[in-house]
């Protein structure tokens, strides 16, 4: 993000200000402003207040854990437990797919893996 001084920004649509410094809304993607649902800001320990709108719709109450995740050069910030099912899949297959199996393939471990469980001692 470009940080201009106000002399060099003379001309230009300015999205804010903090602090003395100019933000020129030519250094940002023209998406921008369409894709922005909230803004924070985060106070000198660190905290962060969670807009309405956000959690509104994760369905946040006071107490509710979020996660925070690094994709690249995003930060996604999600309610804990909401997995996608493709990231339940790459967690339970690291390796892909296990082999198919047949039908009776199936239902032999699962009378092997009963006699096993239920045996005697």
């Amino acid at each position: 993000m470009a940080i201009m001084t106000s002399a060099r920004c003379r001309g230009r649509h300015l999205l804010g200000r903090s602090a003395g410094v100019r933000v020129a809304s030519h250094s940002l993607p023209g998406y921008y402003s369409l894709m922005k649902l909230a803004q924070s800001r985060i106070t000198g320990q660190g905290q962060v207040s969670v807009p309405a709108e956000v959690r509104r719709r994760l369905g946040l109450a006071p107490g509710s854990t979020i996660e925070w995740d690094a994709d690249g050069e995003t930060v996604i910030v999600r309610r804990a437990g909401r997995y996608t099912s493709e990231e339940i899949h790459r967690a339970l297959f690291p390796e892909g797919l296990p082999a198919q199996r047949s039908l009776s393939g199936l239902k032999e471990g699962i009378r092997e893996h009963a006699r096993r469980r239920h045996a005697r001692r």
